[in-house]
């Protein structure tokens, strides 16, 4: 073989040797900081997990929310109320519920909270064997029932029943109103709610015009609205403020009196009595 690619390939295996041991040094020193960058991860994704509400660029989470939270409730009792109106009063699970109501992707922690606390305490929502249905103040079916209601309210001197309640309880309840016709008779409060009362026909007689004058005869301006309602209970009828606004009694300004009072003042030296003389009114005339 020839002597100079002899002396070329001892040159090379020199240079080859001597270069790995330089190589390995750098891979460890890479190697090492990439595993102390590791636990910085850790810690970031640990910190992430506390503040579950915050996604991972700093917005927060709605639907982690108390409000978001208290929003589908809302939504749910809504929709139970306005089914029973329209008439659909059998009662649904709460994966019914959800779905009508497109709430399928609340957490397992909020579905808890519903079924636990929220749709059981709550007094529109009635619970019967893991169903839930809509709880009106009064639970009517028909048109029938609601003039038995207005008749009872009428007997027991209870007065009305507020539109809104009607509405509330009664399945398309405009519908039913209308059919009555004069059976019901409608009175518009000062803030603009209705009430409904039973037109009791058997009520509706003539009344002597000596009886009216008798009537109208009786001062009653100058009666406290207190000592009405206490005269009406010691009679044994009930009064009808509670159906109504309450009203609230306006702070009566003190009348300045036509003529100032003299101020009174506290006398001294009692025994001076007739030697002195009053001043108040000006300097007296000459005896």
């Amino acid at each position: 073989m020839d002597p100079a690619l002899l002396r070329e390939r001892e040159l090379f295996k020199k240079r080859a040797l001597s270069t790995p041991a330089v190589e390995k040094r750098q891979t460890t020193s890479d190697s090492g900081s990439h595993k102390k960058k590791k636990p910085k991860l850790d810690k970031e994704s640990s910190s992430g997990s506390k503040h579950s509400t915050e996604s991972s660029n700093g917005n927060i989470n709605i639907k982690a929310s108390s409000g978001y939270k208290f929003g589908c409730l809302a939504k749910i009792v809504n929709y139970m109320k306005t089914r029973h109106q329209n008439g659909d009063t059998h009662f649904l699970t709460l994966e019914e519920i959800l779905d009508e109501t497109k709430l399928l992707d609340i957490s397992m922690k909020q579905k808890q909270w519903l079924m636990t606390e929220a749709l059981v305490n709550n007094p529109k929502i009635e619970v019967r064997d893991g169903t839930y249905g809509f709880k009106p103040k009064y639970n009517l079916k028909d048109k029938k029932a609601l003039v038995r209601l207005l008749d009872k309210h009428d007997q027991l001197g209870l007065g009305g029943v507020l539109l809104d309640d009607v509405e509330e309880g009664l399945p398309n309840a405009a519908k039913a109103i209308k059919a009555l016709g004069d059976q019901i008779i409608f009175v518009t409060r000062p803030d603009k709610k209705k009430v409904l009362f039973y037109n009791d026909k058997n009520c509706q007689f003539s009344v002597d015009e000596e009886f009216q004058k008798l009537w109208r005869s009786v001062p009653v301006d100058s009666i406290d609205e207190e000592k009405i309602e206490e005269y009406l209970k010691k009679q044994g009828i009930s009064s009808m403020q509670e159906t109504g606004p309450k009203k609230v009694m306006p702070v009566q300004k003190r009348k300045k009196q036509a003529g100032q009072r003299k101020r009174q003042f506290k006398t001294h030296n009692n025994h001076l009595e007739g030697v002195l003389e009053d001043y108040s009114d000006g300097v007296p005339g000459k005896k």
